[in-house]
């Protein structure tokens, strides 16, 4: 063994630049995945100063848990911060590698494709690291085809131990790629191996989707990790932030197109950051559409303004690569649902419809009890669109969309084309006055609250803790709200 190993030393001593260079060149690896390349842009200079500070310091301290995820619903900026960060600690010499998925292309949602183009990357930037990989590869190049776990010990985590270099690994976006396990793939194989490369640092984002949450909640994993979730900002920074990269982007059209003193008013950008509600995807389409080379952005921006306050315009407007709000929103319903039984799809509509459509937020349990179904098939139905809402883990706790523009796009048919996930009011609001009405009629009882004789309601003190805990919040829904389904079918 001895021997070999020797053999081993000398003839990698004999491998020369060129040669190197040609191994590397012949690895199949995703073609554009490093954050140098594609139409990707960082963050507008003072946004975001709090999250993109925090993960910085991450990077420098070693002593922090060695992976960290950025956890965002859809059109949060994930990509924008990850974009930020890679070129800050490739400035500082920390980034060994980046990877960045997209469901757009087949090469960079594929998992085995993360862990060549990874290990390439750190071979061309780290000579101890090219050393070891590129010997590793010629005497075994079918090492790029083995199992997620092969490819992961022996393409990074051996020759990232025996070179012992500190870097930091950045990879965006796991949940698009395509995985078929419970818990995300990559995940499972991270949290087996990331205590054995303790100067190595992961930095991962993807939306909230049940396999990522499971992923990340794996035992030696979750010990591993930290969790920065970006839709729990305080929302008056992230109104600050999206107003600044309003009002800076509007600044550059007047500058380029003259003859725009003045403009946009404050009141102007006041009411677009309200329309954006914590939506950065939201106001970089706004302004894509706005900045037409064709047409007057100042009259765009009042014919936006003047319309009714839906988002059917900025759902269709480009906001990076191959990818608008609808499609975003489609591919996560496909996904979520694409593979499930047809049969359920009624389900899935009225379940949507209802959380959609309810007069005020509705928990699982309520949409479950007013609907006829059981809580145990309704909230894993909402979880595995949780990119999409606002969720809690207690299923008496309200579920409402995370932005308007998902109500928006569903219950459109010339949005929302495939007819197994579109919400139509005029069907919905029937089926939730009746379930209101059955409700009411089963349960409704005389003196539910159990007050005393001859009493009015300014009388009881504890009025407001009797009804909650006499009369369900499906019921209480049921009687301020039936007459709502009934008045105006239309109201979303």
């Amino acid at each position: 063994m001895a021997q070999q190993m020797a053999t081993y030393k000398q003839a990698c001593k004999l491998i020369t630049p060129i040669a190197e260079a040609s191994v590397l060149n012949n690895i199949r690896c995703a073609h554009r995945a490093e954050y140098r390349h594609g139409d990707r842009t960082g963050c507008l200079k003072g946004t975001r100063t709090a999250v993109l500070d925090q993960i910085e310091l991450w990077t420098r301290d070693f002593d922090k848990p060695p992976v960290y995820w950025l956890n965002g619903l859809a059109g949060t900026g994930k990509s924008t911060i990850t974009q930020t960060i890679a070129e800050r600690i490739f400035a500082d010499g920390q980034l060994g590698a980046s990877f960045f998925c997209s469901r757009d292309f087949e090469d960079r949602r594929d998992l085995h494709f993360i862990f060549p183009t990874i290990a390439v990357q750190l071979a061309r930037k780290y000579t101890k690291f090219r050393s070891i990989f590129v010997p590793l590869v010629q005497s075994d190049p079918a090492i790029i085809d083995e199992s997620l776990y092969n490819q992961m010990k022996k393409l990074i985590v051996e020759p990232l131990e025996e070179s012992s270099i500190p870097t930091v690994i950045v990879i965006d976006a796991l949940d698009e790629c395509k995985d078929v396990e419970p818990a995300s793939a990559i995940l499972s194989v991270l949290g087996q191996f990331v205590s054995e490369i303790p100067k190595v640092k992961f930095f991962l984002t993807g939306r909230p989707e049940p396999r990522i949450r499971r992923g990340f909640g794996l035992p030696l994993l979750a010990k591993a990790t930290d969790v920065f979730v970006l839709h729990g900002i305080e929302s008056s920074r992230v109104d600050s932030d999206i107003q600044l990269f309003l009002r800076r982007s509007f600044l550059e059209i007047a500058e380029r197109q003259g003859g725009l003193d003045g403009w946009p008013t404050r009141e102007q950008l006041n009411l677009l950051c309200e329309r954006a509600a914590g939506l950065f995807v939201y106001a970089v389409a706004t302004v894509k559409l706005i900045d037409h080379r064709n047409k007057n952005p100042k009259k765009q921006l009042d014919r936006l303004l003047l319309l009714p306050k839906n988002t059917v315009y900025e759902g269709k407007i480009k906001v990076k690569e191959n990818t608008t709000l609808d499609p975003l929103y489609a591919s996560i319903l496909q996904e979520a649902f694409g593979d499930d039984d047809p049969m359920d799809d009624p389900m899935v509509r009225s379940v949507l419809g209802a959380m959609i459509l309810a007069a005020n937020p509705l928990s699982p349990s309520a949409i479950s009890t007013l609907l006829g179904f059981d809580t145990e098939d309704v909230f894993p139905l909402l979880s595995s669109i949780h990119s999409l809402l606002i969720l809690q883990e207690d299923t008496d706790q309200p579920v409402r969309p995370f932005h308007k523009s998902f109500p928006d796009f569903i219950i459109d048919p010339t949005r929302c084309i495939n007819e197994r996930f579109h919400v139509s009011p005029p069907s919905h609001h029937p089926e939730l006055l009746i379930g209101c009405l059955n409700l009411m009629n089963r349960t409704l009882e005389k003196n539910m609250c159990k007050l005393p004789d001859a009493v009015t309601n300014s009388e009881v003190p504890d009025l407001r803790e009797r009804i909650d805990r006499y009369i369900d919040s499906a019921l209480q829904y049921a009687c301020k709200s039936w007459h709502k389904h009934l008045v105006d079918e239309h109201t979303v």
